[in-house]
C-alpha cells in the first residue's frame, strides 16, 4: 500500500476528531505548496489574493461573493505556530469531548462554533466605528473559534473532569478553558482583535450548547440532520445499502431509571475502554466489533 492510499485509508477509518486534524492539516500544506510555486514562479505577490479567497472578510460586499469563506476560514492556517498550537487544543479537548457529548456532537460544534467566530467578527467591524479603517482589507483564517467551542463545551459540560498536565499535575478542565480564554480572548485586546472576537463567538457557541444539552435540549439537532444529508450525498446508492431500523432513545430506554442509569454507566466503561485503547495503539488496533461500538455510541449521543 503507497502512502497515498495509506493517508486515504487513515481519512476513511479515522474519527471525526481525526477527520478535522486531517483537513487542517491538508489545506495547511496545500497552502504552502501554493506559496512555495508562487515564490519560484517570481508571483509571491499572488499569494495574499490566493489567501483572501479563503479567509472570510470583514468586509460585507466581498463576503457577499464569496460566502464559501465562513467555512474554508476555519480550516486556514498560514504560519505552522497557528496551527500547531490549535491543533494540539483540539486534540487534548477533543478526546474528552467524544468521551462525554459523542462523535456526531464535536463536528457539529467544530462547525457551528467556527460559524459563529465568523460571523461576530464580520459584525463587530461592521457595527463599531472604531474598526472602519481596517473593515476593507481585514481578513480572519484559523480554527481558533472552532477550538474554543470545542474546549469551552467540554468544560461547562463536565467542568470536574481533570487533565494531567506536565510539572503541575492534575488541574479541573474548567480551570484550564478560562486561562485558555483569558489568555487568547481578553489579553490585549488591540492585538488581534478580530481573530479574539471570533474566539469569543466559538466560546459562547460552546457554553451555550453544553449549557443546555445537560438539560436535556439540544439546539444543534437541526445542524445535525443537515450534515446527515449532505453526508449522505457521498454514499453509495440504494442499491448498494443496507436498510436498517433503529428504534428510538424512548422506545430503548429501560422502564425503571435505576437499571438505566446502570445501562448507561456499563456503556460509558466501554466506550473508555476502546478510547484509552485508541490513544494508546491508535484506531486500527481496535476490533471490528470496537470500531461499530464507538460508531454507535458516537451517533447515539
Amino acid at each position: 500500500m503507497s502512502i497515498t492510499d495509506e493517508i486515504k485509508e487513515s481519512f476513511r477509518s479515522g474519527t471525526t476528531l481525526h477527520k478535522l486534524i486531517y483537513l487542517n492539516l491538508g489545506l495547511f500544506l496545500a497552502v504552502q505548496i501554493v506559496r512555495i510555486i508562487l515564490i519560484l514562479s517570481n508571483a509571491s505577490d499572488l499569494f495574499p489574493g490566493f489567501i483572501n479567497h479563503l479567509a472570510v472578510p470583514a468586509n460585507l460586499e466581498v463576503l457577499a461573493r464569496r460566502p464559501w469563506t465562513l467555512i474554508t476560514y476555519m480550516f486556514l492556517h498560514v504560519d505552522f505556530i497557528h496551527i500547531l498550537f490549535n491543533l494540539l487544543w483540539l486534540y487534548w479537548f477533543g478526546t474528552v469531548f467524544i468521551q462525554e457529548l459523542g462523535l456526531k456532537k464535536l463536528l457539529s460544534t467544530y462547525l457551528l462554533g467556527g460559524l459563529a467566530g465568523g460571523i461576530l467578527y464580520v459584525i463587530f467591524y461592521n457595527v463599531f466605528h472604531v474598526f472602519a479603517g481596517v473593515r476593507e482589507g481585514s481578513i480572519a483564517l484559523g480554527a481558533s473559534a472552532s477550538v474554543m467551542a470545542v474546549v469551552v463545551a467540554t468544560a461547562t459540560y463536565q467542568p470536574e473532569r481533570r487533565m494531567h498536565l506536565i510539572l503541575i499535575g492534575p488541574i479541573k478542565i474548567i480551570y484550564i478553558a478560562l486561562a485558555m480564554f483569558i489568555l487568547t480572548s481578553l489579553v490585549d485586546f488591540s492585538t488581534n482583535t478580530g481573530g479574539k472576537i471570533a474566539h469569543i463567538g466559538g466560546a459562547i457557541t460552546g457554553f451555550l450548547f453544553a449549557y443546555y444539552y445537560r438539560r436535556g435540549k439540544d439546539f444543534t439537532k437541526g445542524f445535525d440532520q443537515i450534515m446527515d444529508s449532505i453526508a449522505s450525498w457521498f454514499k453509495p446508492g440504494k442499491d448498494n445499502l443496507k436498510v436498517t431500523y433503529k428504534r428510538s432513545a424512548e422506545q430503548n430506554r429501560p422502564a425503571d431509571d435505576k437499571e438505566y442509569n446502570k445501562q448507561k454507566v456499563a456503556e460509558q466503561k466501554e466506550i473508555d475502554q476502546i478510547l484509552d485503547k485508541i490513544s494508546k495503539a491508535g484506531y486500527d488496533s481496535l476490533t471490528s466489533r470496537e470500531k461499530e461500538m464507538l460508531f454507535k455510541m458516537g451517533n447515539k449521543k
